[in-house]
């Protein structure tokens, strides 16, 4: 993940009901144990770079109740770590609903099952009705929200870093005589942070490898990456941003837009889309709110991923075109993401190795 050499590609919310696809049709993700574990080995063996999951309680209701199944992450992580040789594995954890000590130690343990290969992002907590079924406030402030963020990481860092054992005394964490055995591999793992509001990306840039945002308008992201990486490099650090995007690659154009059309517009479970979208507005700052109106059709399509539709070609100029913008990777979805990653694989990796960005 960290090696520099390659525009980094993974998959999103594989372990998620319908995966990205908000969408009615009977072939949407079936996001079964069996599933995902034949999915990590494709990926795998094609040379995928890592797999990023969503952690998620309830669902966006609609017909399909989207995102109302979801296989828990650290666990997730777990199994597809033992089963795989060389992907990445991120496990997504809530800093409220999760305690640091145990997190850490869970994190250090996968990495140990993986070899070095475990990856951990961070959430600092945005759905309210998440943190209602959890018996949980959410904060109205993001300075709130980040400052227990940053105290949770704090920990865990700590605990990654120190032999000894130690008492904690802050503002959210009273510990005594904690002890981080074992340690992840290298010391510490790769971490994600997903931020759109102004705390969330001094908590990124303070923190994480990689900052994970929406690419909605290219010209837009140049600039915004610009000033991330400005941002960070002012704090003696270096962040990559990462983003996710949603593929339906098909022979002729005609044909993957007929597929786009018919899942994410026709069969689109729109009462779905629209919960998703009101909450985004209310709880979220990872979507430029001034945009997010806009893009209502994205969420249908992919929750609101930059498109990759059309031919082999296109697709390929779609993930060149991320790269050019200063995207140091993307994360892929599909609708089905066993039955249609084997083509992406033999018609569009080559085209990336090609390029010399892979």
């Amino acid at each position: 993940m960290l090696a520099d050499d390659r525009f980094l590609l993974g998959t999103f919310s594989s372990n998620c009901s319908s995966g990205m696809s908000v969408t009615k049709v009977k072939e949407r993700w079936v996001n079964s144990w069996e599933n995902n574990l034949a999915l990590g080995r494709l990926l795998d063996d094609a040379g995928i770079d890592f797999m990023l999951p969503i952690a998620r309680w309830i669902g966006y209701g609609g017909e399909t109740d989207f995102h109302g199944g979801v296989l828990e992450t650290m666990t997730w992580a777990a199994g597809l770590l033992a089963s795989t040789k060389d992907i990445s594995v991120f496990a997504t954890i809530h800093t409220a609903a999760n305690h640091p000590v145990v997190v850490a130690k869970q994190i250090a343990t996968i990495d140990h099952i993986g070899n070095g290969r475990a990856g951990l992002n961070i959430v600092a907590g945005w759905n309210k009705p998440e943190y209602e079924a959890l018996g949980l406030s959410l904060p109205d402030d993001h300075e709130t929200r980040y400052g227990y963020a940053q105290e949770w990481f704090d920990v865990v860092r700590k605990l990654w870093a120190s032999k000894d054992y130690f008492d904690w005394d802050g503002k959210h964490f009273q510990l005594k005589g904690v002890h981080g055995d074992p340690l992840p591999v290298r010391g510490d793992v790769p971490i994600i942070n997903a931020a759109g509001s102004p705390q969330g990306r001094e908590f990124a840039t303070d923190n994480a490898n990689f900052l994970f945002t929406p690419a909605i308008d290219l010209e837009r992201s140049t600039e915004e990456i610009r000033e991330l990486k400005d941002q960070a490099k002012a704090k003696g650090r270096k962040v990559d941003v990462l983003t996710f995007s949603h593929v339906i690659c098909r022979p002729t154009e005609e044909e993957a837009l007929a597929y786009l059309e018919h899942t994410a517009k026709t069969n689109a479970d729109w009462e779905a889309v629209d919960n998703l979208v009101r909450l985004q507005f209310a709880h979220a700052h990872s979507f430029p709110h001034d945009l997010l109106a806009l893009i209502r059709d994205r969420f249908a399509m992919g929750h609101g991923g930059f498109p990759l539709i059309g031919t082999p070609d296109q697709v390929a100029e779609g993930i060149l075109s991320l790269h050019r913008a200063g995207f140091a990777g993307t994360t892929l979805s599909f609708v089905d993401y066993v039955k249609e990653f084997p083509y992406f694989r033999d018609t569009v990796l080559p085209k990336l190795d090609a390029a010399g960005i892979r």
